[in-house]
């Protein structure tokens, strides 16, 4: 057997060769029959001294010497051409050095790790392709450290720095041995993509337009974009479901790839067709737009950084929620979006919770309604039993005020009357005196006189009399007619007022929608507490009555405290 000296690093590439390992001697080997040319940096070097061509016989490769075809073969084997070139790259490459790739394929087989790199102009166009080899004792080095220091994982379309060491295998062919990544390196490259379109939408004022739009004041319709099965979908579809099953909001579902490359467009699409649906079967926009995906590793999440889909975001009619990965995940449709919520399940509950909100406000405005008028019709009940009172005691009063007005009218006049009687009965025996008192000699003259005086006296005092009367009857009629006017306005009044308490009767209240409720015995119902489960009861509508029997009595919060 030929013994290898093979370093740890590089027995991979050893045993890619052919070369196998001896447990007793714990060395590599390499089988009989094996051409040992390709192991020759291996070699000992009394090995590798009997494989080197002799100065003095050497024979040019290219051109051997003129000999039948039956002695020597023409040529060289291939697997000795191919351990030369093993053999110099191996020279011209002993140390790794740092290349920029692209990682386009990715392979684990036995804890080994197989990657196809690529290198891409600006434009996309390939320039370069190799197979990279990370060893198993290496991978589970450097990937989780890889892994924890980007978030991100070895995947397709994800760029790399790594430190790798050009390796020819004859068999295999030439490939990279890698022993590090700088994790930085990807970081900046997610990075500056992040930066590029931000600023961008910012230098065409696009970055915040969706963000200016008003938030949804109510959810009743909803598109959804998000990848099919996806486990985020699972948790967002758990309660939507409830809510579009009760007829709350309703949520059409529009699939795509959310990763890969082409998924930007397959969301763009898919969204842009969503929106023209809903607005061809409802005639509207939807209330809001969500984007949601679960979880995953930041170069996952990194096929989402695109400008196209981004911008459309911006100009979206309709606000738009995102829901993408976890807390700790950002992309730039976060960012560009109306509200962002840090997963699937959030956006729902945020939804859901603006539905309760405003249900909320409507059963209190509902009730606050209801309170309100129950207080304008008790206020309107109690007005109007206060006016009534008012009118009978305003009908009273004016009733006694003009019997007293009448009684002191007629006081009065019977007062002048008996006054000027009383004075006419005074001046008669005076008279009658200063007659007595005269001359004999105008006895008769007086006595003419007196007879023409008395006559003077009766006119006057029948004139005084008619006066007194007349006087008297225009004050009764004065008197007559003020207390029918009074008693007339306050008819009109009370008349009045019955008719707007007459408005708001127990018919008018029943067509307003209530319901006069009546006991077995045809009393009205007004409270609980004499009614019990089995009771029959009446119920009064505007247009008839129900027949009705009390299956459960519930209690208020009043009754309850009472009891």
């Amino acid at each position: 057997m030929n013994y290898l000296k093979v370093p740890y690093r590089e027995k991979d590439e050893a045993k890619s060769l052919g070369a196998r390992w001896d447990r007793d001697a714990s060395s590599w080997y390499v089988p009989t029959g094996v051409d040992i040319t390709p192991f020759s940096k291996w070699l000992p070097a009394s090995a590798a001294s009997a494989l080197a061509p002799s100065t003095s016989n050497s024979t040019d490769l290219a051109a051997p010497a003129s000999t039948t075809e039956l002695e020597v073969p023409k040529g060289i084997s291939l697997s000795r051409l191919l351990a030369g070139v093993a053999a110099a790259v191996s020279a011209a490459y002993r140390e790794g050095v740092w290349i920029r790739a692209e990682v386009m394929k990715v392979d684990a087989r036995n804890q080994n790790v197989y990657l196809e790199l690529s290198e891409r102009t600006a434009e996309g166009d390939v320039t370069a392709t190799g197979r990279g080899f990370i060893p198993a004792r290496v991978a589970n080095r450097i990937l989780p450290e890889f892994q924890r220091a980007t978030g991100a994982t070895l995947g397709p379309g994800i760029k790399v720095l790594v430190r790798a060491r050009p390796v020819f295998s004859a068999r295999w062919g030439l490939s990279l041995e890698i022993d590090a990544i700088d994790a930085s390196f990807t970081l900046g490259d997610l990075a500056a993509r992040m930066r590029e379109i931000r600023v961008r939408l910012q230098r065409e004022g696009l970055f915040d337009a969706n963000k200016q739009l008003p938030a949804p004041v109510d959810f009743e319709l909803v598109l959804v974009t998000a990848p099919e099965e996806a486990a985020g979908l699972g948790d967002f579809r758990a309660d939507a479901d409830v809510l579009q099953r009760h007829g709350v909001c309703r949520f059409v579902y529009a699939h795509s790839r959310f990763q890969g490359d082409g998924s930007a467009a397959e969301i763009l699409s898919a969204a842009q067709n969503g929106l023209a649906a809903i607005e061809d079967d409802h005639g509207r926009l939807p209330d809001a737009v969500v984007v949601i995906r679960g979880g995953g590793a930041v170069n996952d999440l990194a096929w989402l950084n695109d400008y196209a889909l981004a911008r459309w975001i911006c100009e979206c009619p309709v606000p738009v929620l995102s829901g993408i990965g976890h807390e700790r995940d950002n992309t730039i449709l976060d960012e560009v979006a109306h509200t962002r919520f840090d997963t699937p399940s959030k956006v729902i509950a945020g939804i859901r919770d603006r539905i309760v909100a405003r249900t909320r406000a409507a059963i209190e405005a509902y009730e606050s309604i209801m309170s309100t008028a129950e207080r304008a019709v008790t206020e309107r009940r109690q007005q109007s039993d206060r006016l009534v009172e008012t009118v009978k005691s305003s009908a009273a009063a004016a009733l006694h005020r003009a019997r007293l007005e009448s009684e002191r009218l007629n006081t009065g006049i019977r007062a002048g009357v008996q006054g000027q009687l009383a004075q006419a009965k005074q001046r008669v025996p005076s008279l009658l005196s200063d007659v007595r008192s005269g001359a004999s000699t105008a006895i008769a003259e007086a006595r003419s006189g007196a007879e023409r005086w008395f006559a003077v006296t009766g006119e006057r005092a029948r004139a005084a009399a008619d006066q007194a009367r007349v006087a008297a009857a225009t004050h009764m009629g004065v008197v007559h007619d003020r207390s029918l006017l009074l008693v007339e306005t306050a008819r009109k009044a009370a008349v009045g007022l019955l008719r707007e308490v007459m408005g708001q009767g127990p018919q008018r209240t029943l067509a307003r929608g209530f319901a006069l409720v009546r006991g077995v015995d045809g009393k009205p119902v007004t409270r609980i507490a004499g009614v019990a489960a089995g009771d029959t009861i009446e119920i009064e509508l505007a247009d008839g009555q129900l027949g009705a029997a009390v299956s459960e009595v519930k209690r208020g919060a009043d009754e309850r405290g009472e009891s």
